[in-house]
């Protein structure tokens, strides 16, 4: 069975990751293309919570 306190830990491990990977994927990537126009919209759902719920649903009899 999937406690609160074993999804909230996922959470946090996941949420550890994305910001990790984010800095990494920033710090190694190159812009090449500087004149197409991107919508810079914001998701719904966080990368950690898209995760969160992967997670849950892959391991959840196991968690």
């Amino acid at each position: 069975m999937i406690t609160r306190a074993k999804i909230t830990e996922s959470f946090c491990i996941a949420d550890d990751f994305c910001k990790e990977f984010d800095n990494v994927t920033a710090e190694n990537s190159q812009n090449t293309l500087t004149n197409h126009k991107t919508k810079n919209r914001k998701g719904q759902l966080s990368k950690s919570e898209v995760l969160t719920i992967l997670i849950c649903y892959h391991f959840g009899s196991l968690l």
